[in-house]
C-alpha cells in the first residue's frame, strides 16, 4: 500500500526524473520509491530476478554464438520464439512458475541494447550477475494499481511502497510500466513510469551563467559564486575501510561474509544517495535561477586515467550532473550550451583575450601579462565558458565551437569578429 505521507529521507525515494524528447505531447516521468515486500513476496520476486537473469544470459550467449558462426544478427521475434522453446526444456521448467511479462521485457531490453550497440551509441551488453542490482519490469497486463495499492502478476498480496511526493496522489496515476528492483545492500525499490502532460515552462529569468566544474570546488560560476564539494566519501571512508577489512577476514561463501558484504554495499549506497541528492539540488537551483547555462564538455573517461586524480574525479559525479542539467533545462525551456573540451578556458584572460602559453594545474591565480588583471583560475574559466557559449559579449571569444542542448542563443561565427589571440607566459 502506498503511504502519501510516508517519509524516509533519501533512502525512501529518490527524486523524479523526466525524460523529454520535445516540448509537445505527453512526456514520461519515472517515480522511484522504496518498497517493502513481505517474505513471501520477496521469495517470488527473487525467483523472478533469477529467471530474468537466465533468459538474458542464455539469449545473449545465443546471439553471440550465431553472429560469430553465421555472421547474422538475431531479431526480437526469433528470441521470443526461443523463449517459448526454452520453457519446454526439462531443466528450465521453473521459468513457467513466474510471470512471463518480465521475461519478455528482458528480451525487449536486450534487443534495444543490441540496436544501440550496432548504432555505436552504447557498448556491448554484458551478462547479468546475481551479485549486482536485480530488476524485473512489468507492463500493464501484469500489474494493477488501484487506490494506491500495487499488485504484481503471480505475486501474492499487495506490494507496500512508500510514496514521497505529497503534492501527487498515487491513486490518480496510470503507470505504463512498473519496475521492481533490489540493490546489493538489500533495499527494494519500485519505479512507476507514467506518461504525463508536458509541464508548463517557468518564466525566463534573463540571467546567464558559465559553470566551471573542478576538484577544489565542485563548481565555480561566472558570477564568482562557488559550490563547495560535499565530501561525502571522505566523511565515510574510515567506516567503509573498516567494513571492507571485516569482509576480507570472513571465509568465502559463509553467511558472515554475506552479511559483511551487505554492510559494505550499504556504506556505498549511503555515499551514492547523498551524492545524487546533492547533484539534484544543485542542478535544480541552476535551472530555476538562470535562463541559459554553459558548461564544458569534459571527457571523464579519459580524465580518470590519471592515477593521481582518478579517485577524486570519480567521486564528483560530473557526468550525472551534466545529464541532470540537460533534461531539466529541456523540461523548463532553458538553454544549455556545451563548450568544446579543448577550449583553453583557464589560460585565456576573460578581460582582454590574452592566451597563456602554459598554465600548470597547481597555479590557482595568475596575472595577465597584457592587461595586468589578476585572475582566479576557476572564476576566469567560468567567465570564458559563458563567453565561448555566446551567453555574454566580450572581446575574447565568439562561441563558434559550441554544441547547444536547447534553443540556440549564439550568432553564426561568420557574423562575429573576435579579437586576435595573443600568446604569452604566465606571471604569478
Amino acid at each position: 500500500m502506498a503511504h502519501p505521507s510516508g517519509r524516509g529521507g533519501m533512502a525512501n525515494a529518490l527524486s523524479a526524473m523526466t525524460v523529454l524528447s520535445g516540448r509537445t505531447g505527453p512526456v514520461r516521468t519515472a517515480y522511484r520509491c522504496r518498497a517493502y515486500p513481505t517474505p513471501e513476496q520477496a521469495a517470488v520476486l527473487n525467483r523472478t530476478f533469477g529467471c530474468v537473469r537466465v533468459v538474458w544470459n542464455r539469449t545473449l550467449a545465443a546471439r553471440h554464438a550465431r553472429y560469430h558462426a553465421e555472421g547474422k544478427s538475431t531479431s526480437y521475434a526469433e528470441t521470443d520464439r526461443a523463449l517459448t522453446e526454452m520453457k519446454k526444456q526439462p531443466d528450465l521448467t521453473f521459468l513457467g512458475e513466474v510471470s512471463s511479462v518480465p521475461l519478455q521485457q528482458t528480451l525487449r531490453h536486450q534487443h534495444t541494447a543490441m540496436t544501440a550497440f550496432f548504432a555505436k551509441r552504447a557498448r556491448y551488453p554484458r551478462y547479468k550477475s546475481r551479485r549486482g542490482r536485480q530488476s524485473a519490469s512489468f507492463t500493464r497486463s501484469a500489474f494493477r494499481l488501484r487506490g494506491g495499492n500495487l499488485s504484481l502478476g503471480k505475486t501474492p498480496g499487495v506490494l507496500r511502497f512508500v510514496w514521497s511526493w505529497p503534492n501527487i496522489d498515487p491513486a490518480g496515476l496510470a503507470p505504463t510500466m512498473v519496475t521492481v528492483s533490489r540493490d546489493p545492500d538489500g533495499r527494494w525499490f519500485v519505479t512507476l513510469a507514467v506518461d504525463v502532460d508536458t509541464p508548463t515552462a517557468p518564466e525566463p529569468t534573463g540571467e546567464v551563467v558559465g559553470v566551471d566544474l573542478g576538484l577544489t570546488d565542485f563548481a565555480v560560476l561566472s558570477t564568482g559564486e562557488r559550490i563547495r564539494h560535499p565530501r561525502h566519501m571522505e566523511r565515510r571512508e574510515r567506516r567503509l575501510r573498516r567494513y571492507q577489512r571485516m569482509m576480507a577476514r570472513r571465509q568465502r561463501g559463509s553467511a558472515n561474509r554475506a552479511k559483511a558484504k551487505q554492510r559494505v554495499a550499504r556504506a556505498h549506497s549511503r555515499v551514492r544517495d547523498a551524492r545524487r541528492d546533492f547533484l539534484q539540488q544543485q542542478s535544480t537551483a541552476l535551472v530555476r535561477r538562470f535562463s541559459a547555462i554553459a558548461v564544458e564538455d569534459l571527457a571523464v573517461a579519459n580524465m580518470v586515467r590519471n592515477r593521481s586524480l582518478a579517485r577524486a574525479i570519480s567521486r564528483t559525479g560530473w557526468a550525472e550532473f551534466r545529464a541532470l542539467l540537460a533534461y531539466k533545462a529541456h523540461r523548463d525551456g532553458r538553454a544549455l550550451a556545451v563548450v568544446d573540451r579543448w577550449y583553453p578556458s583557464s589560460k585565456t584572460c576573460s578581460a582582454c583575450g590574452h592566451l597563456l602559453a602554459e598554465l600548470s594545474l597547481g597555479t590557482r591565480c595568475w596575472t595577465c601579462p597584457s592587461c595586468g588583471i589578476r585572475h582566479d583560475r576557476d572564476v576566469n574559466a567560468a567567465k570564458n565558458i559563458a563567453v565561448a557559449a555566446g551567453l555574454v559579449e566580450t572581446q575574447n571569444a565568439c562561441g563558434a565551437d559550441v554544441r547547444h542542448e536547447g534553443p540556440p542563443s549564439v550568432r553564426s561565427a561568420v557574423n562575429q569578429e573576435p579579437q586576435p589571440v595573443r600568446v604569452g607566459l604566465t606571471r604569478l
